[in-house]
């Protein structure tokens, strides 16, 4: 008899037909997602689920499983999930890093330029009808090339962020709550400094930390009145790094130039303010939202619950403590 497991909303659907190959597939093949009751009682009997960001595992959801291997999350980040809940019941977590980190980088660099360059407004602009005539100062940004680039997680992401820089002739100043190798920081060509300094001597502070605890409104109104008046913040990590109604107000009152934002504290909701302002660029939570991307995402998901389900370790396992507790584990 196959293992049967729970795809709570659509995937890419290479990631389906492999699942279809190894297991029993309840598919909830829609954008809307489960609310935690429905998780509840759509993983009975199931050995596995594959997940999204919008998938909320709390404590209580997960102490509610019975016979669940793992939980795939089709995300780098796994904020929805009690990882620590999921250790103490024996459940696997995994998630999909590398396979996103330079597509990520590329939309995080792509946000910088767009508020830089004012891509956006001129866009708006263009097909408002209201260009007339070339002026010497029409819709004038901020240079990035041979600027200064604050980068918060010198993680995979925060690192292809600063080759990215490199390319522009920045010079880039980083903070994080472990310092990275000094084989990275001279490869990179990278300074640590404290966030006190990047905050005040970066023109682009662009943010790659997961949401923790400690990272939790990161930037708020203090941090923001560091900044330079001139300076952009690039928001591609998760929605509650930032306070969003002192970042509204911080950009309403001029005391930073601009933003590019991908996330929001309450998505899919924006504060009411940002949508007002036109020194903002938002988008969806977008960031690794490349065709290539998103289906090699959702297939290392299925990889990693085919891999429990076989009694294998899966390729990228986030609490290995679960793994360890198991009798007799075997190698992937």
């Amino acid at each position: 008899m196959k293992p049967s497991v729970l795809v709570t909303k659509r995937i890419y659907p290479e990631a389906i037909e492999y699942l279809e190959e190894h297991c029993d597939v309840d598919y909830a093949g829609t954008d809307d997602g489960l609310s935690p009751d429905e998780l509840k009682q759509r993983l009975r009997g199931k050995q596995a689920v594959v997940s999204q960001l919008t998938d909320r595992f709390s404590a209580a959801v997960i102490d509610s499983l019975e016979g669940v291997r793992i939980i795939a999350n089709v995300a780098v980040g796994f904020d929805n999930i009690d990882v620590p809940a999921a250790t103490r019941k024996g459940i696997l977590v995994s998630n999909t890093p590398d396979v996103l980190t330079e597509t990520t980088a590329d939309f995080a660099f792509a946000l910088l330029l767009a508020a830089a360059r004012r891509v956006v407004e001129g866009h708006q602009f263009v097909h408002s009808g209201r260009w007339r005539k070339w002026t010497i100062d029409l819709l004038v940004g901020h240079d990035v090339h041979h600027r200064t680039l604050g980068i918060f997680g010198m993680g995979r992401i925060g690192q292809a962020m600063a080759r990215r820089g490199r390319g522009f002739s920045m010079r880039t100043l980083y903070h994080d709550a472990v310092r990275a190798p000094e084989s990275i920081e001279r490869e990179l060509g990278i300074e640590f400094v404290s966030k006190e300094q990047l905050l005040k001597e970066a023109d682009f502070v662009s943010l790659h930390v997961p949401l923790l605890d400690a990272t939790r409104k990161l930037i708020g109104e203090a941090e923001l009145r560091l900044m330079k008046k001139s300076a952009l913040l690039v928001n591609t990590s998760r929605g509650p790094v930032v306070d969003e109604a002192a970042l509204a107000k911080a950009l309403g009152e001029c005391w930073i130039a601009g933003a590019g934002l991908d996330v929001f504290e309450r998505e899919p909701e924006v504060n009411a303010e940002l949508l007002k302002l036109a020194n903002v660029v938002l988008a969806p939570h977008i960031a690794s939202a490349s065709i290539d991307t998103r289906r090699e995402m959702s297939m290392l998901a299925a990889r990693n619950a085919v891999a429990a389900l076989e009694g294998r370790r899966p390729p990228t396992l986030l609490n290995p403590a679960a793994w360890d507790s198991r009798s007799t584990p075997k190698e992937a």
